[in-house]
């Protein structure tokens, strides 16, 4: 039995990887690899030539080893490179690189390159090397800063203004200390100096000042008491959450505002760069007839491309102040 339908790639594990490959070349490794500037009396060196693609950084029985060679091991050594200093990435590939033409010149000699399974293995190469330069050439390039402003100015625009809230608070374990504390408010105790004896929360140090919030981003007892508060200064009456007792104070209210595009520009370009990957795919995915014939497989195939389209991306969030 087989079922045929149109298919999508996986597409948060598929553009993740796709992103991490587009983003390892060569001539970074060349510039973090560049020798130091020589001393003032040291005679002139020649001027070094310009790196290229092409420009052989070894050989190995004869055979070349490019800076492109460097930039395609990157590709596939992210993970590796990525805890290592800069200044030891570029030796790392060219041993790894080393390495791979020696065995590679031995299962040669071996006629392992000749099996119908290396064959496969061949093919599988290959179309994952175009499915990377497809990606790097047709998609993520036109994502580019003037788009992702783009997407910015849209955002700006549909951004609609919340109320948030300042507010500080005293935590206590019980409710009879909590009850303590609100009398010596009351009597006229700086609330601060107060956070700083008796509160357990970690922000004690400052006060007990938690910076603005808006709403769904405290634990709902505490937002409830918080935002009931309607005057500058105002104390509440001790409030239980999970944590313990909160005696609370109304700091500040204000409007919330954009982010600037700094703060949400990473973001944007991510949700950009998934929908260039969407709508590219689909298009080529478009009269492409796909056969599974394991009709469990099939259906697995299909339950998982369906999840991945009906989740949609969260929108930008401003970072709360502090």
């Amino acid at each position: 039995m087989s079922k045929s339908f149109p298919l999508r790639f996986a597409r948060s594990a598929s553009v993740l990887a796709l992103m991490m490959a587009a983003t390892a070349v060569a001539p970074a490794f060349a510039q973090d690899a560049a020798p130091a500037a020589p001393a003032a009396e040291a005679p002139a060196a020649a001027p070094a030539a310009a790196v290229t693609p092409e420009t052989v950084v070894a050989t190995v029985g004869g055979q070349p080893i490019t800076e492109a060679d460097l930039s395609f091991a990157a590709e596939d050594l992210t993970q590796e490179l990525s805890q290592m200093p800069p200044e030891q990435r570029k030796p790392f590939l060219l041993r790894v690189l080393i390495d791979m033409k020696v065995m590679a010149t031995a299962g040669r000699e071996a006629g392992m390159a000749d099996t119908p399974l290396f064959q496969q293995r061949l093919k599988y190469l290959e179309d994952r090397a175009l499915r990377r330069a497809y990606f790097a050439e047709a998609i993520a390039a036109g994502v580019t800063e003037e788009a992702v402003r783009g997407e910015y100015d849209k955002f700006v625009a549909d951004f609609q203004p919340a109320e948030e809230i300042r507010a500080s608070h005293i935590l206590v374990p019980t409710e009879e200390e909590a009850q303590a504390v609100k009398a010596e408010l009351d009597g006229g105790a700086d609330f601060a100096t107060l956070a700083k004896e008796k509160s357990i929360d970690p922000g004690a140090a400052n006060g007990g000042d938690l910076g603005f919030f808006g709403k769904g981003m405290m634990v709902a007892p505490f937002e409830t008491a918080a935002y009931a508060l309607t005057d500058v200064g105002q104390v509440s009456e001790p409030v239980q959450s999970q944590f313990g007792w909160h005696v609370i104070r109304l700091e500040e209210k204000r409007q919330s505002t954009a982010p600037a595009f700094e703060q949400v520009a990473g973001q944007l370009q991510q949700q950009l760069l998934m929908k260039t990957f969407d709508d590219t795919v689909a298009k080529l995915m478009d009269g492409v007839e796909i056969d599974i014939p394991d009709a469990a497989l099939a259906t697995a195939v299909q339950q998982q491309t369906e999840t991945e389209a009906g989740a949609a991306p969260a929108e930008p969030a401003a970072p709360a102040a502090q």
